[in-house]
């Protein structure tokens, strides 16, 4: 299929996970993809994936944790491909599972700064590139973290929610550039599901039976799809939405209390 045949995208965190089953999935649909990721390895291979499934690639060493990288990675696809018409803002930078009494300023400090100031300043970057296109598709990622108040990512969840507010906002103000603005809250099988079904038997059997589609997704196949629905014109007349695509797993949802932890202490 060709639903994204011409378009410019830049991916975030593309070099694995979620970020790397969206761009590949770009790819097939015809888009000329830029891998916005800081590890070169896995950065380039995934460039490297993207030219062999047929596509136009780019890599470019971007860190989310600093403005001139991110402007810097909106200015090279520009170059390279000579515009911008979809931005995913996918990457982050995780701090330690903690309580919230532990969590300390700076590891607050950095989830904000790699996902609320990152996808930011990338909006921002991308803005007049979109807008000599003619409109634009800008898509967002936060978590069902944020829908069940996760315990011990009390900073992931306060910054996912602040990605929801600026992706409302934007979706509000920026409808008059022919720009629309959505969000996805994905769960799939990514490098952390990986690592700890590796780390503990049996996770990956149980994660999947707490969703209604009794599965895990797939970056790919699952979540690129969603992704590409949102980038492309079969959603123009589709703004300030947030999507759970997770299996049915927000119906359910999941206690994320961790077992040393007791239930009171007064």
């Amino acid at each position: 299929m060709d639903l994204l045949k011409d378009k410019v995208a830049l991916v975030t965190g593309a070099g694995g996970g979620i970020g790397r089953g969206v761009a590949r999935r770009f790819a097939r649909e015809g888009a000329a993809v830029v891998i916005a990721e800081i590890d070169r390895a896995s950065g380039a291979r995934v460039a490297r994936e993207v030219e062999e499934l047929g596509g136009r690639a780019l890599f470019v060493h971007t860190d989310v944790l600093q403005k001139a990288s991110v402007e810097a990675a909106v200015a090279a696809a520009a170059e390279r491909f000579g515009g911008l018409d979809i931005l995913v803002n996918n990457a982050f930078v995780p701090t330690p599972n903690v309580l919230l009494e532990d969590k300390t300023d700076e590891m607050l400090e950095q989830t904000l700064t790699s996902t609320v100031k990152a996808c930011w300043w990338a909006m921002r970057a991308a803005l007049p590139h979109m807008r000599a296109r003619g409109g634009g598709k800008v898509v967002n990622f936060y978590s069902i973290d944020v829908d069940i108040g996760a315990w011990l990512h009390a900073d992931y969840n306060t910054a996912k929610a602040g990605i929801v507010g600026l992706t409302r906002s934007a979706a509000a103000e920026w409808g008059r550039f022919n720009i629309t603005v959505n969000a996805i809250a994905p769960t799939a099988m990514g490098a952390t599901f990986h690592k700890l079904a590796a780390e503990n038997p049996g996770f990956a059997e149980r994660s999947a039976a707490m969703r209604p589609l009794g599965r895990c997704g797939d970056p790919e196949d699952d979540i690129g799809p969603v992704a590409v629905f949102l980038a492309s014109d079969m959603s123009r007349y589709v703004t300030g939405e947030s999507f759970h695509v997770d299996g049915g797993l927000h119906l359910p949802g999941y206690n994320s209390r961790p077992a040393h932890v007791p239930v009171r202490e007064y």
